[in-house]
């Protein structure tokens, strides 16, 4: 069964223009299809991934291997939360464990026992601690069976299954309507597929959980180099990181609801969206996004289109984007931000932390801090949409103009018991830099206040101090 997933819409045209003037809303012009916008912008079509050096990245072997530790602007600190140290044991398994079905070292044998289990209507396998199951076979775009009923996997220590070198391109796991796939304590990688879902792709219908597992090192020439989403995934205490796709969804590309809790999205990268690239519902909490990278146009960590997406006690730290949005970015898109650090991300043509553009956004006792946009506006928040900000703080941010927020003229800005504090500005507008016909509220009243930024507070503002 093969699964080419081809409602997926418009490529997006690589930025070909000056950095300096990105004007990103005004190339939105509606969703098209699955993965995403249609843009009007300079330039030719959109590119592969590309190493530093220019070079297509085109094998498991040739992704970003650094951790987002290695990356500039390692040295970030926070408390702690949302971080993901390591795996631990399997828990919670299906059947218990010692319940399901033990799997010799050998992929036959795991192939035939997930066909035998799919023909019964259900299975759950132990697979063998230690083993590395090596796929060699196409099963019609995936290495092991499509799964087409509740099918449990549970491995163990350095249990992996993986693609082999040197043979036909595919993906490890297709999940198809009415599968329902559970993977425990195992790593997932090698796969390389010109479909979408470079590790696993989950059809409408479908349902995937990984708890305890690892997406690392999967490639695909579309859409979500670990995964792509038209069902339910939910991924706890997991790592889905350094996967490559050739469009959009580097780590995951949703179209369905993706729950992520306790887990990290790291160094992956795709064209847009280089964590997670999503037209779905999006909810995340105590998880880490960090040292993804977009390389066209927009969404280094989070690119969200058309859907919505809440975050919670999460962190989005040292991801960046070729041109716009190198934390997050939210267009045309219901996004909520709680008790979240938006920290280290960097653009080349504005909003280094937070992109807001034709959306609702509301941020909650949040940090939004040391985000940088190289050549113009909005070094921690870009905001052409409708954005509220209560008890957060956004400071030293840098940018050409607005170094903590740029107020494009579409945007409406309401802060309630926020600082905005030692942002430097190259130009103008330090602390918020507000165009001709946006509104801001600062609302002092609460508590706001804006101060120490350089070289003023604000521009356009009333009740700002200059």
């Amino acid at each position: 069964m093969r699964h080419q997933d081809h409602n997926r819409g418009h490529e997006w045209d690589r930025f070909g223009g000056d950095p300096a003037r990105p004007r990103w809303r005004w190339w939105v012009v509606g969703l098209v299809g699955m993965t995403g916008l249609a843009l009007t912008v300079v330039g030719g079509v959109a590119t592969p991934a590309v190493g530093a050096g220019g070079r297509v990245l085109t094998s498991a072997e040739e992704q970003p291997g650094a951790s987002a530790g290695d990356r500039p602007g390692g040295g970030y600190r926070d408390d702690g939360k949302g971080a993901v140290e390591g795996l631990g044991e399997a828990k919670g398994r299906k059947g218990g464990k010692g319940q399901g079905v033990p799997v010799a070292c050998d992929a036959d044998a795991l192939i035939a026992a997930i066909s035998a289990g799919n023909a019964r209507g259900g299975a759950v396998l132990d697979l063998a601690k230690g083993c590395t199951y090596l796929l060699t076979a196409d099963l019609g775009g995936a290495g092991l069976p499509v799964i087409t009923a509740p099918i449990t996997l549970n491995g163990g220590k350095h249990t992996t299954i993986k693609r082999a070198a040197a043979v036909d391109q595919f993906r490890i796991l297709t999940v198809d309507t009415g599968g329902d796939l559970t993977l425990n304590h195992l790593t997932i990688t090698g796969a390389q597929t010109v479909q979408n879902g470079g590790a696993i792709f989950v059809n409408t219908g479908g349902a995937l959980t990984l708890d305890r597992t690892m997406l690392m090192r999967n490639i695909s020439a579309q859409g979500g180099g670990g995964i792509r989403n038209l069902g339910t995934t939910t991924v706890t205490h997991s790592r889905i990181e350094r996967n490559i796709a050739g469009e959009n969804g580097g780590g995951v590309l949703n179209t369905g609801v993706l729950r992520i809790h306790s887990s990290a999205v790291d160094g992956n990268v795709a064209t847009n969206g280089g964590g997670i690239s999503s037209t779905g519902t999006v909810t995340a909490a105590h998880s880490a996004i960090t040292g993804n990278r977009a390389t066209s146009v927009v969404g280094g960590g989070l690119l969200v289109t058309g859907g919505t997406a809440s975050i919670t006690d999460s962190r989005v730290v040292r991801n960046s984007s070729n041109v716009e949005g190198g934390g997050v970015a939210s267009i045309t898109s219901q996004i909520t931000l709680h008790r979240v650090v938006i920290a280290d991300n960097a653009a080349r043509a504005g909003s280094g932390g937070l992109l807001v553009g034709a959306s609702s956004a509301v941020v909650r006792q949040s940090v939004i801090e040391g985000n940088n946009t190289a050549n113009t506006d909005g070094g921690g928040v870009f905001n052409a949409g409708d954005l509220s900000l209560f008890d957060t703080q956004i400071r030293g941010n840098r940018a050409a103009r607005g170094a903590g927020i740029y107020n494009d003229a579409l945007g409406a800005l309401a802060l309630y018991s926020s600082t905005i504090k030692k942002n430097i500005a190259v130009t103008d507008g330090g602390g918020i830099f507000n165009e001709p016909g946006a509104t801001v509220e600062l609302n002092t009243a609460t508590g706001t206040t804006v101060i120490k930024n350089r070289p003023n507070n604000c521009v356009n503002v009333v009740g700002c101090p200059g």
